[in-house]
């Protein structure tokens, strides 16, 4: 999500940087799609170049610390927001967060309701919704023949995989391995297991072998996986999740994640009878439309640019 949000202030003009916190093999500075990146092992100073950061923007765990500086060097700062989780938006409540963005509606409802409880000196000045960017020209791909299931830890439902793929024997199924939690990677012959795919190899490794795809997760604040899937066509079926049933929209087939034969019989459903296919194929094109991102980045870079001139005038 955040690349490409990053990616679209680029476009505009922007010098953007991103600051790696987690330490990882490269130790040398590099740029990606405009975007200059330094590595946590390049030993380079973040605290003296915030000292000449317009806008400050973090997530996840890093927002305490940036919250931090930010309120030292009167930065303001930018909050991108992938979920619901309270220690998420306690950290927002920093007094420094300028723009809290959340990846989606019934994300910023539930903000919203927390933060009623907060004095307006502690809640985020301005919210914004932007849902994950997908260019549904860079996924398009015919599909494939496989059941697909991205991240198989139990909470993702790699338990589920296992189970469908024992009582469907003559199907063929797809296990792309997560970037984490502890993975279940069923050993059947039916089953072929995929090595972890970064974002930009998803059309080419993963859907244009795949079918229908499998969201039966415990939790998804938006569910982008579902959404690249359906650029291509590819119906997906999804346990209901806020974030799911509100990305998916009519274009969802779900069911509960913990019931398999629900789960059997709509897999068979939709495999079994090409006339269902096609219309749960013509309703994930259009709903990708519908989800098209300009706007939303639009909207994005408007807001952030507004943040920076908002600072430079109090100057």
């Amino acid at each position: 999500m955040l690349v490409s949000m990053l990616q679209a202030l680029v476009e505009r003009g922007h010098d953007v940087e991103v600051w790696l916190s987690r330490r990882a093999t490269a130790t040398d500075i590099y740029e990606y799609d405009g975007v200059r990146v330094i590595p946590s092992a390049a030993r380079l100073d973040f605290t003296s170049q915030v000292r000449h950061a317009d806008v400050l923007v973090s997530h996840l765990e890093c927002v305490p610390t940036t919250a931090a500086l930010a309120r030292g060097f009167g930065k303001p700062m930018v909050v991108v927001c992938h979920n619901d989780h309270r220690p998420t938006l306690r950290d927002i409540a920093s007094g420094a967060t300028a723009l809290a963005v959340y990846n989606s509606e019934w994300m910023s409802r539930e903000a919203g309701v927390f933060f009623s409880e907060f004095p307006p000196t502690f809640q985020p000045t301005r919210t914004l919704v932007v849902r994950p960017p997908v260019h549904a020209k860079r996924y398009a791909v015919k599909p494939g023949q496989a059941v697909t299931l991205v991240n198989c830890n139990a909470d993702k439902g790699g338990l589920l995989l296992a189970d469908l793929a024992r009582r469907m024997p003559d199907q063929q199924f797809l296990a792309v391995e997560g970037a984490y939690g502890e993975q279940i990677l069923p050993d059947l012959p039916n089953v072929r297991v995929l090595k972890h795919a970064p974002g930009g190899e998803m059309a080419t490794k993963v859907y244009r072998h795949t079918k229908v795809l499998l969201m039966p997760s415990v939790y998804e604040s938006w569910g982008r996986a579902g959404v690249e899937a359906m650029a291509s066509g590819i119906p997906v079926i999804a346990h209901p999740t806020r974030g799911l049933c509100e990305s998916l929209g009519e274009a969802g087939v779900f069911v509960d994640r913990n019931d398999p034969e629900a789960w059997q019989t709509a897999l068979q459903r939709l495999l079994g009878d090409a006339a269902e296919y096609r219309l749960a194929s013509k309703r994930a094109r259009a709903r990708s439309a519908e989800l098209d991102p300009t706007e939303d980045l639009t909207a994005w870079c408007d807001a952030v640019e507004e943040v920076a001139s908002a600072r430079a005038a109090s100057r």
